[in-house]
C-alpha cells in the first residue's frame, strides 16, 4: 500500500489529552490499585510508587475520577476532612471507606504530573452539590467550602479546570437516569451555577451518539459547554474468561470506532457548535468491565435461598475475573492503537480520550503484592505519548489491504493497515498498525515536501496474536531498530503496533 502526505494538508493539532486515563471506585482500581497504604511500595501518603512511576513513564496527561457509575450516588462531601464515615455504595454494592476522596485524588494527580478531571454526581446529586464541589476545589477563601478545604490542610486552591456533569445518565443502568428533556435542563442549571463559582473551568456533559438526546442537550445547554462526553466498549468476554478471538477484535477497528465520532460531529455541526465544543471520549476500552448479577431482580428466590454466598461468589467474586492477565493480549494493543489513530485523524474535534480504567480491572497496569504487570495496552501509550508529534497530517492512501467478516448480524470490512502521520519542525513520526495476524505488510511512504533521510522503528508485538504479559511473563514488549537510511518504505511485522521516527 502507499501513503501520500504533505505538511500543507493537516487535520489539526493533537491534544496530549488524547492519551488520558480513567479511575473509578470499582474493585481494585483505587484500594489495592493506586492507593494501598499497606503495600511495601506505598509512599508517605499511601500511594503506590510503582504505579505512579509507570504513569509518569507514559506521560499521563489527565485522569478522570471518581466515576463512572459510582459517581451517580456519590456524596463528595463525605470524602473530605478528618472524619470520614463509611457508606454503602449503591452503584457497586460494597462499602466505601471514603479514605480516598477529592484531596487524595488531587494529590495523586500532582504526583503523576497530570491534570485532574472531576466527574460530578448528576444522578442523586443537585446543581448546588456540583457547584459546591467547584467551590471546594477552586475558590481561594470565599464561602464555607473553600474555608473547609483550608481547614483540611490545603491553603491553595486545587485549581481543577476540567469538570464533567454526570456519567451515562442517558442509561437505565445508571442511578438517577434522566430522559433527554430533563437532562438538558439539569445540565443547563448545573453549568450556570458551576460557572458562577469559577468562569474559567471547562465543562463537559454526559452524552450518547443519538440525535434526539444530543439535540435536547445542546439546545438547552450548548452555550455553556466546552466538551461533550461519549463512551464505548466493543469486545465481548464470555463468562468473564473467554475473550473475542483476534479476528473479531480486528473487525471492531473500523466504523465501530469512527461511527460515534462521525455522528456527534454531525450533531455539533448541525447546531453550529463544532468550533466551540469538542468531543471527550472519556471512557473507552476494547473490553467492557465484567460485573454480572449486579441487580438480579429477576432471580430473587435464588437470592433469598443462597443469601451471602450468592453475593460473595456471583456478585463480588466474579469481578476478580477482570484481573486475569491472559485475557489482555496483543489484540488489545492493536485495537488500542487503532482507536488512538482514529482520534488522531479526528483531532480537530476529539480533544480528550480516557482509557478505562488506568489500573486493574481492564486497565493497562495490573498490581499485585510484589509489583506490577504492564499489559500490552500500556506500551501503546508509551509509544504514542512519548514519540508522536503534535501536528496530524491529512493522508491519501492507495491499495490498502482489507479484512472482511461478520460480527453478530453485521458484515464488516476494515483496513488491515492503519496509518496516522504526525510531524513537527524536526521530522515525522508515523503510527503504523498492522492488524494482519500472520503476514507482514509493506507500506510506501511518500512525503511531498521532501523525503526524510533516516528512520528508526519502534515495534510492539509478541510471538503470537494471543501473547500476553503476566507475573514472571513478558511476551509483549517494544523492540527498537537501529537508525537506518529511509528508502521510501517500511515493512510492518504481523499483529504489530509501530511508531516510525523519520528525520
Amino acid at each position: 500500500m502507499k501513503i501520500i502526505c504533505s505538511k500543507k494538508h493537516t487535520v489539526g493539532q493533537a491534544d496530549p489529552m488524547l492519551y488520558g486515563h480513567f479511575l473509578e471506585h470499582f474493585h481494585r482500581q483505587i484500594y489495592g490499585g493506586v492507593y494501598d497504604p499497606a503495600s511495601p511500595f506505598a509512599d508517605e501518603d499511601g500511594f503506590r510508587t510503582d504505579v505512579i512511576e509507570a504513569l509518569r513513564r507514559i506521560r499521563t496527561p489527565v485522569i478522570r475520577w471518581p466515576g463512572g457509575c459510582y459517581v451517580s450516588a456519590y456524596n463528595w462531601k463525605r470524602g473530605v476532612g478528618r472524619e470520614r464515615a463509611p457508606a454503602y455504595d449503591k452503584a457497586w454494592r460494597v462499602e466505601e471507606s471514603h479514605r480516598f476522596g477529592t484531596d487524595e485524588f488531587i494529590k495523586l494527580c500532582r504526583k503523576i504530573g497530570c491534570a485532574p478531571y472531576i466527574c460530578t454526581n448528576a444522578g442523586t446529586g443537585t446543581a448546588e452539590d456540583m457547584s459546591d464541589w467547584v467551590e471546594y476545589c477552586n475558590l481561594r477563601e470565599m464561602g464555607c467550602w473553600a474555608k473547609q478545604r483550608i481547614a483540611n490542610g490545603y491553603k491553595e486552591p486545587h485549581g481543577v479546570r476540567y469538570w464533567s456533569i454526570g456519567n451515562e445518565n442517558w442509561g437505565g443502568h445508571e442511578i438517577g437516569a434522566k430522559d433527554a428533556e430533563e437532562w438538558g435542563r439539569l445540565v443547563r442549571e448545573a453549568a450556570k451555577m458551576m460557572l458562577r463559582v469559577d468562569p474559567t473551568v471547562e465543562l463537559s456533559a454526559a452524552s450518547i451518539p443519538d440525535l434526539d438526546w444530543n439535540l435536547q442537550l445542546l439546545r438547552a445547554a450548548g452555550q455553556y459547554l466546552d466538551w461533550i462526553s461519549i463512551h464505548s466498549y466493543w469486545g465481548n468476554t464470555e463468562n468473564g474468561l473467554i475473550p473475542d478471538d483476534y479476528h473479531t477484535v480486528m473487525l471492531h477497528t473500523g466504523t465501530d470506532i469512527s461511527g460515534a465520532i462521525d455522528r456527534v460531529r454531525a450533531y455539533l455541526t448541525a447546531l453550529g457548535l463544532e468550533k466551540k465544543i469538542r468531543i471527550a471520549y472519556d471512557e473507552w476500552n476494547l473490553r467492557g468491565w465484567w460485573h454480572p448479577n449486579l441487580m438480579n431482580i429477576g432471580d430473587r428466590e435464588r437470592l433469598r435461598r443462597e443469601g451471602d454466598a450468592f453475593y460473595r461468589d456471583e456478585v463480588l467474586g466474579q469481578r476478580d475475573k477482570n484481573d486475569i492477565n491472559s485475557i489482555y493480549t496483543v489484540a488489545d494493543a492493536v485495537f488500542s492503537a487503532s482507536f488512538l489513530n482514529t482520534c488522531l485523524k479526528n483531532c480537530d474535534i476529539v480533544g480528550m480520550a480516557c482509557f478505562s480504567p488506568v489500573v486493574n480491572t481492564r486497565g493497562a497496569i495490573f498490581t499485585y503484592p510484589d509489583g506490577i504487570v504492564l499489559r500490552p495496552q500500556y506500551f501503546v501509550f508509551e509509544l504514542y505519548a512519548t514519540l508522536l508529534k503534535s501536528t496530524v497530517l491529512d493522508l491519501w492512501a492507495e491499495d490498502v489491504p482489507i479484512a472482511c467478516g461478520r460480527v453478530g448480524d453485521d458484515d464488516k470490512t476494515v483496513d488491515l493497515v492503519d496509518i496516522a502521520v504526525t510531524c513537527d519542525s524536526e521530522g515525522y513520526a508515523v503510527a503504523a498498525v498492522n492488524k494482519d495476524p500472520e503476514n507482514p505488510q509493506t507500506v510506501q511512504l511518500q512525503f511531498l515536501d521532501g523525503a526524510p533521510r533516516e528512520m528508526r522503528v519502534h515495534t510492539l508485538n509478541g510471538p503470537a496474536p494471543d501473547s500476553y504479559n503476566d507475573i514472571g511473563r513478558a511476551e509483549v514488549c517494544v523492540k527498537v531498530s537501529d537508525r537506518a537510511p529511509f528508502e521510501g518504505s517500511v515493512t510492518l511485522p504481523p499483529h504489530s503496533v509501530n511508531v516510525i521516527e523519520l528525520r
